[in-house]
């Protein structure tokens, strides 16, 4: 897969912005090193972090190339109006750099068309050819509406 940088259609984020995931570090220096693919993520919570942020600044060839093969799409198309605003990590079981596969349960906040809600998810991480990636999750969002993609 390509390793490119795909251009946000959002307003790109400043190198002080700080980072979606929501950890204090600004993107370039956070998830950013990750979508640029300068590193790897350590913990499937990390992978899940990096995610969220791919979801929020439209990075489509980081998030197929973080999906396991076996579950991955054969494209993606972002919702035109969503934002993705904040993550909260709930829970997490295994997924440290010694394991092969680990959960991390979350909420990711959004809006779309102006109107706010939540995707709550149930996770699952593996490893992948030595990396975390995506294998599925299950959860609901809400308002009630047509599933958009799982993060």
């Amino acid at each position: 897969m390509s390793k490119r940088r795909t251009r946000s259609r959002q307003a790109p984020a400043t190198s002080a912005a700080p980072c979606p995931c929501g950890l204090p570090a600004p993107l370039q220096d956070c998830c950013g090193r990750l979508h640029r693919g300068e590193v790897q993520a350590r913990t499937a919570e990390q992978l899940m972090r990096s995610r969220f942020s791919a979801f929020a600044v439209e990075d489509r060839d980081y998030l197929l190339r973080t999906w396991h093969p076996a579950a991955r799409p054969g494209r993606l198309d972002f919702e035109p109006g969503m934002r993705w605003r904040r993550l909260e990590i709930l829970a997490t079981a295994e997924g440290s750099p010694f394991h092969t596969e680990g959960t991390v349960e979350f909420r990711a906040h959004y809006t779309q068309g102006g109107r706010p809600g939540e995707l709550h998810e149930v996770s699952r991480f593996v490893r992948h050819e030595g990396a975390w990636v995506y294998h599925g999750g299950h959860g609901a969002r809400k308002p009630s509406g047509p599933v958009g993609p799982v993060i």
